[in-house]
């Protein structure tokens, strides 16, 4: 498909939202950009999460999930990574005379192009992660195959790392969200090893158990990642910061609940996934400070 493409064609990327999800659609993003350099390609993508995107050399525009908008931009080749209802209603309406999307989603009347598993086009059949299911649709589509590449955001900050432990006590849900006493436990030992916890969450995440440590609640993402660029070491819960801090290459300890840390796990940086037998309500803090000392983050 990519080889068909005319010189300075325009591409469109479907990726609404998810804090995680765009993190990991830039791996795709930088193997359509190194396959075809000419490429104009636009990431149509809600404003909460635009700073995902922002400063992507990989990424032209970012278009809101408006198919006015999107007929605007006029794309030849329309890739749907998101999935829904929404967008598949707006891959039929973007007036692309190509429209990819993956051959499990529904709503298949608004493609005419319809992408594989992921474990075909790779030639696997175990567990793929997150990162390397949306990198096979370009390989699908033409980019020439190769490792998958870590997921890339742009921070204005630069510089080595600070003495600074990013935690993200929160979760999308309860099942995914580890009892804030642990946090607080594992917090003080980094404190006292040298390292100073931050801790980090939403404008609506209740941040008071840690009232005796600095925090960014409802800040920008922008202001999120110029922390995450230059710490040194992340701790919180399987959620979207997390994959922000790996695509920094920043070491990550991950405390995972339900899902599976072979498709959702912190991609391409030194990490440690902790988990119990019965849900995240049995993980034991010494567990978590033990993972920290293994990743060998010192002051």
């Amino acid at each position: 498909m990519l080889e068909k493409l005319p010189p300075g064609t325009r591409v469109a990327v479907l990726r609404l939202r998810s804090l995680g999800d765009c993190v990991l659609t830039t791996p795709a993003l930088d193997i359509l950009r190194r396959a075809r350099p000419d490429l104009r390609v636009a990431v149509v993508v809600e404003d909460r999460f635009r700073d995902i995107f922002e400063g992507n050399s990989d990424v032209d525009e970012m278009l809101p999930p408006d198919p006015a908008a999107l007929r605007r931009w006029r794309p030849r080749l329309c890739v749907n990574f998101h999935g829904g209802s929404r967008s598949a209603w707006l891959t039929a309406r973007s007036g692309a005379r190509y429209r990819a999307g993956f051959g499990h989603f529904r709503w298949r009347f608004a493609y005419n192009l319809h992408i594989p598993r992921a474990q075909k086009i790779l030639g696997v059949e175990r567990t793929v992660h997150t990162a390397e299911h949306m990198a096979s649709a370009m390989f699908w589509l033409g980019a020439p195959r190769g490792e998958v590449p870590r997921a890339q955001l742009v921070s204005r900050m630069t510089g080595p790392a600070d003495l600074v432990a990013v935690i993200h006590p929160v979760g999308a849900t309860p099942a995914k969200t580890w009892r804030a006493d642990g946090f607080l436990e594992v917090a003080k030992h980094l404190r006292q090893s040298g390292l100073e916890p931050v801790f980090i969450g939403a404008e609506t995440d209740d941040l008071s158990p840690f009232a005796g440590f600095p925090a960014l609640r409802g800040r920008p993402l922008s202001e999120v990642k110029d922390l995450l660029a230059t710490a040194s070491l992340f701790v919180g819960n399987d959620s979207g910061p997390a994959h922000m801090a790996a695509a920094f290459g920043v070491p990550v300890v991950v405390i995972f609940g339900e899902s599976d840390p072979a498709i959702w796990g912190p991609w391409r940086t030194a990490c440690e996934v902790v988990r119990a037998e019965g849900g995240m309500g049995n993980v034991r803090a010494s567990q978590v400070i033990f993972a920290t000392a293994r990743l060998r983050v010192h002051a």
